[in-house]
């Protein structure tokens, strides 16, 4: 009996051991130079509502780390209260993925300065946003000149503006669907569709949906991509 008893007791302790070293299947490193106080919280959309996952105090090294489990690849956020201001440089994306990932940006340019490894769909992510960025600029520039032109109430300047702006968003959707069929097999591929083209006609949406992978139909992104399809299709009756 007592060495039944003495049994049982190692095989607890073993599993105890085993529980304390299984490790999350996602590990954010960071460090943010420069900030000696602080928190830090991560954060992910729910219901179109940013929720937390983990919060990090800061007090004294700027070096952090958090590990939770994610189920799929998945874009999340790092704010950071400052504490002493409301600075709109606070909040940072980025795309998780089962693994290490590592973060490394500056407390004063914190969205600036910000450095992101270890995530093949962070890397894709970034490739996109770069050429995205032109676009972005192209039309900022439009801007200012149909602001002039409505002071200088020039109507052939703002309708030609309004063309040219036009090309731009259409360079803009043709580019995003492109970006997403030719990277079906990361999940970035639905998650740029449904947040930079949702309003794009549904044939195009219908070539990403019948690009993807098995896997990344599966994933979150590849599911809330199906299920938004599918309501397109029964609200324009297709």
């Amino acid at each position: 009996m007592y060495k039944s008893v003495i049994a049982l007791f190692s095989i607890l302790i073993l599993v105890s051991c085993t529980e304390k070293k299984a490790t999350k299947s996602f590990v954010l490193n960071g460090n943010i130079k420069g900030l000696k106080n602080g928190t830090l919280y991560i954060q992910r959309i729910k219901d179109t509502t940013l929720v937390p996952i983990d919060t990090i105090k800061i007090n004294g090294d700027s070096h952090f780390t958090s590990e939770f489990d994610l189920q799929s690849p998945e874009m999340l956020y790092l704010f950071l209260d400052r504490g002493v201001s409301n600075s709109l440089d606070n909040n940072i994306s980025f795309f998780a993925e089962k693994g290490q990932l590592n973060l490394e940006t500056s407390l004063d340019f914190f969205t600036a300065d910000v450095k992101i490894t270890g995530s093949k769909n962070q890397a894709l992510y970034d490739e996109y946003k770069k050429v995205i960025s032109r676009y972005i600029d192209q039309d900022l520039d439009l801007i200012q000149k149909k602001f002039k032109a409505y002071q200088n109430k020039n109507t052939a300047e703002i309708n030609k503006i309004d063309q040219e702006q036009k090309g731009i968003l259409k360079r803009k959707y043709l580019y995003t669907t492109n970006f997403a069929v030719n990277h079906a097999d990361y999940e970035v591929a639905p998650y740029v569709a449904l947040a930079e083209i949702y309003d794009i006609n549904l044939k195009y949406l219908d070539t990403i949906q019948k690009s993807m992978t098995p896997k990344v139909s599966k994933s979150m992104y590849g599911k809330k991509l199906n299920e938004f399809i599918a309501e397109r299709r029964k609200a324009e009756g297709k």
